[in-house]
């Protein structure tokens, strides 16, 4: 039977996969820490492993789509928040079977990478898997606090409905203020953020990369968590330390102290 992708889609994946291309940094981890032999190509954000030695395809919105199948792939992986449709449609057309993720929650990226490593691609359920579904089970939710949680500042957004990151903080006790807004990242002025009343920012290293010196000051006495940007919005290996890595990164939490 020919599996089919998050979407929903028929992916007529090879009987035996030997070669991938990644169109996702979270995947690109996640494959070569489950199969390093198999990555033939990546997006030039993939930073993770260290050190991956593949082929380089441009960005996860603006891919090489010729090098990409000049590298003749048995399979793509993609998703559906990160990549373009056109740009998947240009390799399902060109005869390269694309397979796409799609994860709004910490179970739907338990589930799509269990169904993309061992459905798809006919791998054994790697070991970080499992230790990442275990490290999540029975994670000690503190009393929710209110919160904003920023992913970028010139202009600001926020994680709105529907946020992988918002389902991992609100586990670790933080309540996203935005969580029923409309757009998954609305542009929501600074004055408005404030005038929210949060009791803690969230501020990742990514995709813009807050820092002690630019993020915390803008929100005077509201206790600021400065948190790795992997392992709140990466879903791979990455998920079986991020429990303890953004709860230490909570409690580390103080208002701003600068002048």
């Amino acid at each position: 039977m020919t599996p089919r992708d998050d979407l929903g889609l028929p992916v007529p994946v090879p009987a035996r996969v030997r070669r991938v291309v990644s169109l996702v940094p979270s995947l690109t981890d996640s494959i070569a820490a489950t199969a390093p032999g198999l990555l033939v190509g990546a997006t030039d954000w993939c930073s993770h492993p260290e050190g991956l030695d593949v082929a380089r395809v441009r960005g996860t919105k603006n891919p090489d789509v010729a090098r990409v199948i000049a590298l003749a792939p048995d399979l793509v992986v993609a998703n559906e928040e990160e990549n373009r449709v056109p740009d998947l449609d240009a390799l399902r057309a060109a005869g390269v079977p694309v397979w796409v993720t799609v994860v709004r929650t910490l179970d739907d990226a338990l589930a799509s990478l269990r169904r993309m490593l061992v459905t798809a691609m006919g791998l054994p359920e790697p070991d970080w898997l499992r230790a990442a579904d275990a490290a999540w089970r029975d994670v000690p939710a503190p009393e929710p606090r209110p919160a904003v949680i920023p992913v970028w500042r010139k202009p600001w957004m926020v994680a709105g409905r529907d946020t992988f990151a918002g389902d991992l903080l609100l586990r670790l006790g933080v309540r996203n203020l935005f969580a029923g807004h409309p757009d998954r990242y609305p542009k929501i002025p600074l004055p408005e953020l404030l005038a929210a009343d949060p009791a803690l920012v969230v501020l990742p290293d990514e995709p813009y990369r807050f820092t002690a010196e630019d993020g915390p000051g803008f929100f005077p006495g509201v206790p600021a968590a400065l948190v790795s940007g992997r392992h709140l919005t990466w879903y791979g290996p990455s998920l079986a330390e991020a429990p303890g890595v953004l709860s230490d990164a909570l409690r580390a939490a103080v208002p701003f102290a600068g002048a």
